[in-house]
């Protein structure tokens, strides 16, 4: 029922009246479903054309250099400044769109930054000058950057409690297909024989883009978030959003569904101050925030850094033809995508503390270990990608769960925004200063260089192993509204799933 709207002092947004609804509880006792695959493949389909364009330009960077390409850029420059400012474009999306996102509704968003994707995606495929190829990795970046904050939010409020941790670390981790994808469909654009070289790479690009239409298409079946709807004063549209979906599923079950578990009073907001958002995050919450701050530098120099450049390592330290690499990529997203896909459900039953914590150190270690088999000159390109796939079957699952993470440990009200900003912190720490530094050491031929920045992102991938052995959240199997009171709670009428 919604009572008599009242004002509130500047910092914190007049609200729109008082409601008492049971939709948390009610959203997060359904069984899986159809209509939770909906949600899936609307929703997760994105990571996996992320995963085409960063490993696609990772692969042709080899041939974008090569005399006769279209483009006067150097291999270093296109794994270096083209991959750092993707990176620094992805910040500045997600927080931009993380904002319009909670002040706006999640639909609304991620069908904006998915069109931002897109166009800029094509016109990548156009680039006649570096300065244009730059301009709009640094834009496609940006629609990306945007998805994350979007989407993670929408995952997260729509998936119930019992599979949140696996859908998402699986929604997370496929954006290994689309590199695997991106890995085989640049060995056949960058053969020669089939395509020139100003076209082949430009073509990869343009799948990208038709790909991202079907998404497009796919996702307008996706519905806004109901806890977000009745937050922010749509209350009745929420109810009736969440009323459809229990018919559909009593009709598919054939069974009626269980009575949800709880209730909570909220004061309906349109919309939410930074101040208010800053001071939960990091007054009510600092152990969180240093959780959410270590994981995501620990991972992101990682992935940002060491994967955006493998195809140059092959090249320099082992003679791979720059037409082949996809064949060795293709083995390591295999890797990173089997990690949490087969690793995912432990997050949801042994625990987030001990899944969180074991995978960081765990695939930390292992690459302090290929490090020192690469120092000695052990490896070959073949062992070298055996050694990394263990390593990111461990690192994968491990990365997925920060955006899991920062998207489940903080209130609802805030959600967008936290994963937008331990997103853009955390990978400008180590997305954009790693990419070029680790283009220079790969650069140099020296084997010690390459050593140094695999040990760089061991010791952080350890570092923040070691952070969530004593701030991770148990969070398994728990209600969003139970791990973190929404901001405009008034008052509860709960059950243990939402005290």
């Amino acid at each position: 029922m919604t009572a008599a709207a009242s004002s509130s002092p500047d910092s914190v947004p007049a609200s729109t009246g008082t409601i008492t609804t049971s939709i948390p509880a009610r959203l997060d006792r359904l069984p899986w479903s159809r209509w939770h695959w909906m949600i899936v493949i609307g929703l997760g389909t994105v990571w996996i054309l992320d995963g085409l364009e960063v490993t696609i330009v990772g692969n042709v960077a080899g041939r974008l250099a090569e005399e006769g390409s279209g483009l006067d850029v150097s291999a270093a420059q296109v794994t270096g400044i083209a991959a750092a400012l993707y990176v620094a474009g992805a910040c500045s999306g997600a927080l931009f769109f993380g904002w319009l996102t909670d002040r706006y509704g999640r639909k609304r968003l991620f069908m904006v930054t998915l069109v931002v994707y897109l166009a800029a995606t094509a016109m990548t495929a156009l680039s006649f000058e570096s300065w244009w190829f730059f301009l709009f990795r640094f834009l496609t970046g940006f629609g990306i950057g945007g998805e994350y904050a979007a989407i993670n939010s929408a995952i997260d409020e729509l998936i119930p409690s019992l599979y949140r941790g696996r859908v998402d670390l699986i929604i997370n981790g496929s954006y290994w297909l689309g590199a695997i994808g991106g890995a085989l469909l640049s060995i056949v654009m960058l053969d020669t024989a089939i395509f020139p070289k100003d076209l082949g790479w430009r073509l990869s690009f343009a799948l990208g883009v038709v790909l991202g239409l079907v998404v497009l298409l796919v996702r307008r079946h996706v519905p806004e978030s109901p806890r977000w709807q009745f937050i922010h004063g749509r209350g009745e549209k929420a109810e009736e959003l969440v009323s459809s979906v229990e018919r559909e599923i009593e009709q598919e079950k054939g069974e009626p569904l269980p009575p949800p578990a709880g209730e909570i009073t909220i004061q309906e907001r349109k919309s939410i101050g930074f101040g208010l958002i800053a001071r939960t995050v990091f007054g009510r919450y600092p152990r969180r925030a240093v959780l959410g701050l270590s994981l995501f530098i620990g991972q992101a120099f990682l992935y940002n850094a060491i994967t955006f450049g493998f195809g140059t390592i092959l090249s320099t330290f082992f003679d791979v033809p720059t037409g082949s690499t996809g064949y060795y990529f293709a083995v390591i997203a295999a890797g990173n995508f089997l990690g949490p896909l087969l690793l995912g459900k432990l997050f949801d039953t042994v625990g987030r503390r001990v899944m969180i914590s074991s995978t960081y150190i765990l695939s930390g270690l292992l690459l302090f270990g290929t490090a020192w088999l690469f120092d000695r000159g052990s490896l070959t390109a073949t062992t070298m990608t055996a050694c990394w796939c263990v390593v990111l079957f461990f690192a994968s699952a491990g990365a997925s769960s920060a955006y899991l993470t920062v998207s489940e440990i903080f209130p609802m009200e805030t959600r967008a925004m936290a994963i937008a900003f331990f997103y853009a912190l955390g990978t400008a720490a180590g997305g954009i200063s790693g990419p070029l530094i680790f283009a220079d050491l790969t650069a140099s031929g020296v084997v010690a260089d390459t050593v140094l920045a695999f040990q760089i992102g061991a010791g952080l991938m350890c570092a923040a192993g070691l952070v969530a052995v004593f701030l991770a959240v148990r969070a398994e199997r728990r209600s969003l509204e139970d791990i973190a009171t929404p901001l405009s709670v008034t008052g509860s009428k709960t059950s243990k799933a939402t005290a």
